[in-house]
Parts: C-alpha cells; sequence; structure tokens
C-alpha cells in the first residue's frame, strides 16, 4: 500500500489540489472569454508568436495592396481623362474633313475660301485647347513627357512593378507623336503613298496642308493613339481586378489563421464556467477539512 498523508492543519494537499485546478480552469476562461470578445483566437503574440507574425506580415501586405489599388486608380483616371479629350478631338478631325473637301473645291480668293479656313483654324484651335485641357493629378498623356527619357507610370505591385501609361519620347517624330513626345492630332506624318520609303510631314495651322488627304493622316494618326489608350485603360482594369481579388484572399488567408470558431469557443465557455462553479465547490471542501479535526478535541 502507498504511503498515506497525515491529518494535518499545517498542509492541506486536497486544498492544494483544487487550487490548482481551480487556477488552470480560470486560466482557460480567461482565454476563452478573450476569444469571445475579439472574435480571434490569436489576438496577440503571447497567444501564438509564429501564427502572430505570419498574419501582421500579410495585414502590412494588405495596406501595401491599398497603396497599388489608389495607384492604378489615379492612372485609369488619367487615361479615361485622355479618352474623354481623345473623342471630343475625333469629332472635331472628323468635321475638318468636310471642311478640306470644301476647301478643295472653294475658288483660290474667294470669300467662302477665308470663311473656310477660318471654321478651319477655329476648330484646330479647339483640338489643340482639348489635347492640353486633359489633365488629371496634373498628369496630361497628350502633353510632353516631363522626362522625356522616362515613361509615366503608376504602380502595379507591391514588388516594385509598373505599368507606362505612356512611353518615353520618341526618338524622331512617329504618327501624331513629336518629338518631343507631345501629342498635336493637327501635325504628323505618314508614309507617302506614291514613294512608300518617303514620309509627307503636315501641319494643319498651315492653309497649304489643309487637304482631305492631311487630315485623313490626321484621324488615322490620331485613332491610333486612342486605340492604344483604349487598351491601357482594360489592361488596368484587369489589374485593378486582380489586387481586389488578392486582397479578398489575403484577408480570408489571416482570417483562418487567427479568426477564433465562435460556436467552438461558446460551448467551450459553457463548459469551463461550470468546471470553475466545481472547482470553486472543491476548494471549499478542501479548505473545510481542517476544522472537521476539531472535533477530535471535544
Amino acid at each position: 500500500m502507498g504511503a498515506r498523508m497525515a491529518n494535518s492543519i499545517n498542509t492541506n494537499r486536497g486544498a492544494l489540489v483544487a487550487l490548482q485546478t481551480l487556477n488552470a480552469t480560470n486560466k482557460a476562461l480567461e482565454t476563452t472569454q478573450n476569444r469571445v470578445n475579439t472574435g480571434m483566437k490569436v489576438s496577440s503574440a503571447k497567444d501564438n508568436g509564429a501564427i502572430y507574425a505570419i498574419a501582421t506580415a500579410q495585414r502590412a501586405e494588405m495596406g501595401a495592396q491599398d497603396a497599388v489599388k489608389q495607384s492604378l486608380q489615379r492612372g485609369q483616371s488619367i487615361v479615361d481623362v485622355a479618352l474623354a479629350a481623345g473623342e471630343t478631338v475625333v469629332d472635331a478631325l472628323t468635321e475638318l474633313k468636310s471642311l478640306a473637301v470644301a476647301i478643295q473645291d472653294a475658288a483660290a480668293g474667294s470669300s467662302s475660301l477665308t470663311k473656310l479656313n477660318n471654321d478651319f483654324s477655329a476648330i484646330v484651335a479647339e483640338i489643340k485647347t482639348a489635347l492640353k485641357g486633359a489633365t488629371f493629378d496634373g498628369v496630361n498623356l497628350f502633353a510632353a513627357n516631363p522626362d522625356a527619357d522616362e515613361p509615366i507610370k503608376v504602380t502595379t505591385n507591391t514588388s516594385g512593378g509598373t505599368f507606362d501609361l505612356k512611353d518615353a519620347a520618341p526618338a524622331a517624330a512617329t504618327g501624331a507623336y513629336l518629338t518631343t513626345g507631345e501629342v498635336d492630332a493637327t501635325q504628323g506624318v505618314y508614309p507617302d503613298p506614291d514613294d512608300p520609303g518617303e514620309e509627307i510631314s503636315f501641319d494643319l495651322d498651315t492653309l497649304a496642308d489643309r487637304t482631305p488627304a492631311n487630315v485623313e493622316a490626321a484621324i488615322n494618326n490620331f485613332t491610333t493613339i486612342l486605340a492604344e489608350l483604349g487598351t491601357k485603360s482594360k489592361s488596368l482594369d484587369r489589374q485593378l481586378s486582380f489586387v481586389s481579388k488578392l486582397q479578398d484572399s489575403l484577408e480570408t488567408g489571416i482570417g483562418n489563421l487567427v479568426d477564433a470558431d465562435l460556436a467552438k469557443e461558446s460551448a467551450r465557455l459553457t463548459a469551463l464556467q461550470t468546471k470553475q462553479q466545481l472547482g470553486v465547490q472543491a476548494l471549499s471542501i478542501a479548505n473545510s477539512s481542517s476544522s472537521i479535526l476539531l472535533g477530535l478535541f471535544r
């Protein structure tokens, strides 16, 4: 038979065991209550250091993705403003095509020719004004780049990826792009139909250049630029959609790591509260055992 502890008023083994059990229950109850209150099973580093570190890093990544989204939305707005101005310019160029045909048929030195050229000049001025006014947040895709050697770009990810809204200034005039990188729908170059190896330069401010062929070239040059901008707008849409989905995935992943199962925690809370009450009663019984010894001395 094992050794049996003597009755003593100095050492109450039952009370010590009951107190340890009650303390353990109180600690577990505190943990469960914290999970119920916060909805998280890992709300601080002391809950689980490794998981807390991973979750914190992913939360920082989510915050950085917000900045990426803002950059993409800014880029989208810049492109959309340029497209809106571009539609106005195309309408104006279409009107210039009719005027160019009329100018071609008008008699030299006639008042009709003068009026037609005045109308033509007014529309050319409107086109230039529309291109210069296509600015959002200080950026105009039709203006020359602030740094001719650098494209205009936005951030696409947290690793430093970028998306070019507009390329660096071309080495030579191409289409409606001037050598400065500025876009002017009333100027440009196009292949000479009679000599494919040569190019024809035109400037619709010049009276002699106001021909249907030159206006047609201006329309083709500028709509090519608008097509490029439309493609970039769609690309920005796709990238914005990706960032939103990525943020959702990150949020779900963080939740899987740190969120508490409240149904399970609720059941555990009820069990621990019952266990706590029983522990208090057990401790009370253990503490009363010493007073029983008084009966031996009566």
